[in-house]
């Protein structure tokens, strides 16, 4: 179901993860081959870990949460496989969640959803930080598809102030997901081909 953990997909390739539930890893072979037809494979490999999850794109930036799940090995391997196509790859300190996408999301094109208790905001530079209302604490995850942000209609507070910068918002529900620290990032991977 959380299908974002098993991999990083980029324009020009797509990583397989090796996710830092040893559980977890049985998923990424599946997901590879349905990549496969649409981009060139590469995977982390052990001792390295990384979740999907902990993996947020901003342009030719991947910001990635030093988590439970998200090894410093990993960042490194990461790193490597994505240099040779201009990304660059920042590490993020970041507590109190599971994945960094529980913290910050994209949602414009230089505009972060974001929960500062939770992430280091200064690791993001000059992007335009939107912060979640302090109620909602799980508010930050938001899934950009082009111009609308898929959000879920439980935070109501965090939805105004999206709205309030004119960020076109679809609201789903996204109530289950929450039970396990899910949101609406977590069950897709975005493919244009």
């Amino acid at each position: 179901m959380f299908v974002e953990d098993a991999a990083v997909v980029l324009d020009e390739l797509a990583v397989i993860t090796r996710p830092g539930t040893e559980t977890r890893r049985a998923e990424t072979p599946s997901v590879a081959e349905a990549l496969e037809p649409y981009r060139r494979l590469f995977r982390i490999e052990p001792p390295g870990t990384i979740d999907g999850g902990d993996v947020l794109r901003v342009g030719t930036t991947l910001y990635v949460g030093l988590s439970s799940r998200s090894s410093r090995d990993g960042v490194e391997q990461l790193r490597a496989i994505v240099a040779p196509n201009g990304y660059v790859v920042v590490a993020v300190e970041m507590a109190g969640c599971l994945h960094l996408k529980s913290a910050v999301t994209q949602v414009g094109s230089d505009t972060l959803l974001i929960n500062r208790s939770w992430a280091n905001a200064g690791a993001f530079g000059d992007v335009e930080l939107i912060d979640v209302d302090p109620a909602e604490p799980m508010g930050a995850n938001a899934l950009l598809i082009g111009e609308t942000v898929v959000y879920p209609f439980e935070y109501p507070r965090t939805r105004r102030r999206l709205e309030d910068r004119a960020i076109a918002v679809r609201t789903v529900d996204a109530s289950e997901l929450a039970k396990a620290e899910g949101g609406v990032t977590c069950c897709s991977l975005i493919c244009e081909t």
